[in-house]
Formats: C-alpha cells, sequence, structure tokens
C-alpha cells in the first residue's frame, strides 16, 4: 500500500474545517483582514497538531516539518476573487451535493491547501522520519499578483524543490506570461453613454455589465432590434436618470476566454452598432476598435502563439466609467516563448489612438521547465503510485506560484481532466471523490519530498 492513503483517515475533520475555512471571505485588498483570519486558522490549526508555525508579516506563511536536508516546498493560497451571481448554494460555506464539494475557493485553492495541512499532520503522527525538510507554505495575495510571495521570500530562502496544487492534473511544466494593464482617461469624453461598469477582477471575464445612456426614443427602439440579433442577454431597464442596458454574458476564468462571453464586451458591440465612438467616449472607442469579442488580439497586432504553449488570448477585465473615472483592464496570457515586452509594446500603440493611459498592473514572466527536471520525477512517481499511469505533462494560461520559485517548482493539482470545477465562476465545486484521490497524492508526493534524498 502506497503511504498517501493515510490521508483518507483524517477525512471527516477535513470537511469540518473546509467548511469553517470556505467561510472567510478573503478577497485580496477588498478584505484583506478576513485574508488575514484564514491564515491565522490554518497556522492555528497546524499548532494544535503539534506542528511548527510561522506567521510572515499576516500576508503569507508556512507550516514546517523536519530539519536539514533538502527544503522542500508545496504552496498554496487562501485568497479567493469574489463570489459573483447567480450561485445555486451558499457561496462561503460548504455544501455537499450530488457527490460535490460547493463553496468559493473549494477548488480554488482552499481545498488543496487544507490537504496540505493534514498531509503534514499525517507524516507527524505517523511517525515518519525524513531526511529533507518541507515546508506547507500559503500565501493571501495570489489573485491579485502575487506580491504575498515576494514579501514571502524576503524574509524566508527559496525551496530547492517545490509544487503548487493550483492547477490540474498531470504536471504543468510550462506557464503563459501574463500581463495585466490599466488602460484609462482623465475624463470621460462621451456624450451618449453616461456611466459603464463590469466586474471588479481583471483575471474573470464577467457575466454582468450594465450601461447607463441618454437617448431618444428613436435609439431605444434601434437597441432594442439589435440586441434581438446579438448573442448574449440584453435588458432595457428606463430610469429617471436615463435607459439603462444591462448585459449578462457567461463567467470564466481569464486564462480561458473563449470559455466565458464577456458580457461588457457584447455590450459595447450592441452600442457600437447604433452609436458612433463619439458619441460612446474613448474606452468604449478603444474596446469596439481593438478588442470587441475577439480573445487572440488580432485588432491590436498580437495575435501569436507557439508549438510549446499555444496561442496568446486576451480577457476584457473591468470597465468603470463615470465623469471622474474612465478606466478599464486587461488580462494578456502570451506563449511561453515571446517576449512580453513587445506585446506591452503593441498593446500600449493601440492605446494611443484614443490618448489612454497605459499602466502594468503586474507582469509575470512565463515558466518554462526541463521535463527532465527531479521535481517533475518525483511527481510523476507519485502519480504512478497512486494512478496506475503516468501523469501527462503540459502547459497552461494558467498562473500560479510556480513561476515565483525561480524555476524549481511545477504546477500538480488539484483537478482532475473532465472535472467542470467552475473557477471564477457562479458554483464552483469539485468532484468530493477526486478531491480525495488528490489528497492521496498530495500526500505520497509530500512523503517522497521528505523521505528521499534529492
Amino acid at each position: 500500500m502506497y503511504f498517501g492513503k493515510k490521508i483518507l483517515e483524517y477525512k471527516d475533520e477535513i470537511l469540518s474545517d473546509l467548511d469553517k475555512l470556505l467561510r472567510f471571505k478573503s478577497i485580496a485588498e477588498e478584505n484583506d483582514s478576513e485574508c488575514k483570519a484564514a491564515l491565522d486558522f490554518i497556522l492555528k490549526r497546524a499548532d494544535d497538531f503539534g506542528l511548527t508555525a510561522k506567521n510572515i508579516d499576516d500576508k503569507a506563511g508556512h507550516i514546517e516539518l523536519g530539519s536539514g536536508g533538502k527544503l522542500c516546498g508545496v504552496l498554496t493560497h487562501l485568497d479567493v476573487v469574489p463570489a459573483g451571481n447567480n450561485w445555486s448554494v451558499v457561496p462561503y460555506e460548504l455544501t455537499r451535493k450530488d457527490g460535490r464539494l460547493y463553496g468559493r475557493g473549494v477548488a480554488d485553492d482552499k481545498g488543496a491547501a487544507l490537504i496540505n495541512l493534514y498531509c503534514l499532520r499525517a507524516l507527524k503522527e505517523s511517525g515518519v522520519q525524513g531526511v529533507n525538510t518541507i515546508r506547507a507554505i500559503y500565501g493571501t495575495d495570489e489573485e491579485k499578483g502575487m506580491s504575498d510571495m515576494e514579501t514571502y521570500f524576503e524574509n524566508e530562502p527559496m525551496p530547492d524543490f517545490s509544487f503548487t496544487p493550483d492547477s490540474n492534473y498531470g504536471i504543468c511544466y510550462g506557464e503563459k506570461g501574463i500581463l495585466q494593464l490599466k488602460l484609462s482617461s482623465p475624463v470621460h469624453n462621451g456624450t451618449a453613454l453616461t456611466e459603464f461598469h463590469s466586474g471588479k477582477a481583471v483575471n474573470a471575464v464577467h457575466d454582468t455589465a450594465y450601461a447607463l445612456l441618454e437617448c431618444n426614443e428613436y435609439d431605444d427602439q434601434m437597441l432594442m432590434r439589435l440586441a434581438d440579433a446579438s448573442k448574449g442577454n440584453f435588458e432595457f431597464i428606463y430610469t429617471i436618470d436615463g435607459l439603462v442596458i444591462l448585459s449578462r454574458g457567461k463567467a470564466s476564468h481569464a486564462c480561458e476566454p473563449d470559455n466565458g462571453l464577456n458580457a461588457a464586451a457584447i455590450l459595447v458591440d450592441l452600442l457600437a452598432k447604433h452609436f458612433s465612438h463619439k458619441d460612446l467616449g474613448s474606452i468604449c472607442s478603444f474596446i469596439d476598435y481593438a478588442i470587441n469579442n475577439e480573445t487572440d488580439g488580432r485588432s491590436m497586432g498580437i495575435k501569436m502563439c507557439d508549438s510549446v504553449s499555444g496561442s496568446l488570448t486576451v480577457n476584457l477585465g473591468t470597465v468603470r466609467i463615470i465623469d471622474d473615472a474612465c478606466e478599464m483592464t486587461l488580462d494578456i496570457r502570451y506563449p511561453v516563448t515571446v517576449n512580453g515586452d513587445g506585446v506591452l509594446y503593441r498593446v500600449t500603440k493601440s492605446a494611443e489612438h484614443e490618448n489612454l493611459d497605459v499602466k502594468v498592473l503586474s507582469h509575470l514572466r512565463p515558466l518554462y521547465l526541463d521535463e527532465n527536471s527531479k521535481i517533475v520525477s518525483v511527481l510523476s512517481s507519485a502519480y504512478e503510485n497512486v494512478m496506475g499511469e503516468k501523469p501527462v505533462l503540459y502547459t497552461s494560461g494558467g498562473g500560479t506560484y510556480a513561476r515565483k520559485l525561480g524555476g524549481k517548482g511545477v504546477a500538480f493539482g488539484p483537478v482532475f481532466p473532465g472535472d467542470e470545477i467552475n473557477m471564477h465562476n457562479a458554483d464552483e465545486s469539485i468532484n468530493e471523490e477526486n478531491f480525495f484521490k488528490h489528497a492521496e497524492i498530495c500526500l505520497e508526493a509530500m512523503y517522497k519530498m521528505f523521505t528521499e534524498k534529492l
């Protein structure tokens, strides 16, 4: 029997603690006190289990077992994206239904974060003697740029070998570059469009957007006719301030924008079919001609791909237009062999046509490891012990802590292919059987990292 099965002895306690952890509304920047509370909870539970825990400036922390040898890390994050709309269950608690576990963060990434803690508990309580030091490392700002790991590694050493269970199985040895930008204008210069709002997070395809317009009855009727022939779902609401158009699309993660329907993009497309760019203003004008409903960057001149990681993607994130604020965000994922500075240059040149200022919110360079590296070998062996087959090696458009590890770590689990987890969407969930199968694989991997000479 492989060692990883021992995690199943803690199943009931894991589910109980998972419910407690999901109840923290730990949205980075929006609810920093809740992020701290989630971190405190994990570190306190480690103390309850007799493990060594350390808090780093209330932004990150670790739980440690062993001393000497190689330093091995398993990294997860405790922050989550906002719940959003259209949940069928309460988002900030655990719901077990139809063989699935529901709750914001259950798959991304609180579920895996809790499993890491219990893996260390299982190693300790089983009396395993290690030759290396192993740390479960926790952050609270992964969704907003990973400044938590910058803080952590300013205070603590970089592990020699690491993985982060914040992706899919098998082993992700390459991650696209992620360029997140804010485009803005000091004033709103549209004549018909009064307000426009969509989303709170740059790294999500948002399912709701609305616009406020000053227009006449003819404009209303034309927009309604155009809406009937457009994709998406539009609702027209008459208010004392003007016509409100509510746009509904389909949410998705920004790394897979084609899996969603961007409510802001389809709303701008609808408005641009009737109004001029002067009527809509510089931000909507840019969205119309430079992005529209594209997700490949063609109109900005950044469409590209490579044989390792595939095509560049572009996601229109947040849009906020009122009198004193006129801005939008973009999330661009570019191939691992591409220089991101060139991508930034081309977007900046496109934005100059509307005199928009471009600010880099975050730029995470690509990750690309050797397929034959030691960490890939160890994780492959652990996966094969549990699953009876070798894992597939792949690259991803997602962004994980792996790219903060200086080429010494990869993403590995917790989601199995075919499990629709609704990441960054309503009703985030994970198959319960798969969740505990991941727990077995994770413990097996941590056992190997702890006990083998690396």
